[in-house]
């Protein structure tokens, strides 16, 4: 197998961003006078469901059986999560989560030997920019050939939806690219896609089942290692 393209997972994948991201809601909530507050264990469980409307919808109905529905609850998510996103990328901008271990250095050894490199992910195009602007530049758009995020597809990972609609645009088969991943929603989201996956750990998902992984990595820090289980000559 020619390897021509790798795709990659943001959040907890290219940056250990999902504690910012917790913190960021729960700014959110108290400006909406919210008596809300998501702790690390209870985030833990919220991160079962992607996507930041679709996990405010899950705590509401998991975990408030008493909660009164706004009149216009549809609205209401959406501006929880649009003040969540304010807090979050301003967060990001500040340099407050730097990319996690071996990730420039992987995608500089990639784009150096002509692999092409996308985005999958189920966050939105805000966060991602404002994080990957500080980690690789202002112009870190031209790094990648395609990214794919937020709602560009009806459903989220675990469903392949936002893979597929990247291997649409990049135009590589499913067999020539690799994925890097790091829970197993995205996991699950890959390999219905047909992608070969690869998974680096943090602290939110190491005890998740990465059954159908190629191989399993705590972080990059040693490159050398990854390139030669994924069979990269880089």
């Amino acid at each position: 197998m020619t390897i021509k393209a790798i795709i990659f997972d943001v959040d907890g994948t290219l940056a250990d961003t999902e504690d910012a991201h917790r913190q960021s809601f729960n700014k959110a909530f108290a400006e909406n006078n919210l008596d809300w507050s998501w702790d690390v264990a209870l985030y833990d469980k919220l991160l079962k469901v992607t996507g930041g409307k679709e996990r405010i919808k899950f705590f509401v109905e998991t975990f408030l059986p008493g909660f009164k529905k706004p009149e216009h609850y549809e609205n209401f998510v959406k501006n929880l999560h649009a003040v969540k996103t304010i807090h979050y990328t301003a967060m990001m901008r500040a340099g407050g989560v730097p990319l996690r271990p071996g990730i420039k250095q992987l995608i500089n050894d990639a784009r150096k030997a002509g692999i092409t490199l996308a985005i999958a992910t189920t966050t939105t195009p805000e966060n991602v920019g404002a994080l990957l602007e500080v980690g690789l530049g202002k112009d870190w758009g031209g790094y990648f050939a395609s990214v794919g995020c937020g709602d560009i597809v009806p459903l989220k990972k675990p469903a392949p939806d936002i893979y597929n609609w990247v291997l649409e645009e990049l135009k590589i088969s499913a067999e020539n690219c690799i994925a890097l991943e790091d829970s197993n929603n995205g996991l699950r989201s890959s390999l219905a896609a047909g992608i070969k996956t690869y998974v680096t750990t943090n602290h939110y998902t190491r005890n998740q089942d990465f059954t159908g992984a190629t191989a399993v990595f705590e972080d990059l820090s040693n490159l050398p290692a990854f390139y030669k289980a994924a069979g990269l000559a880089l």
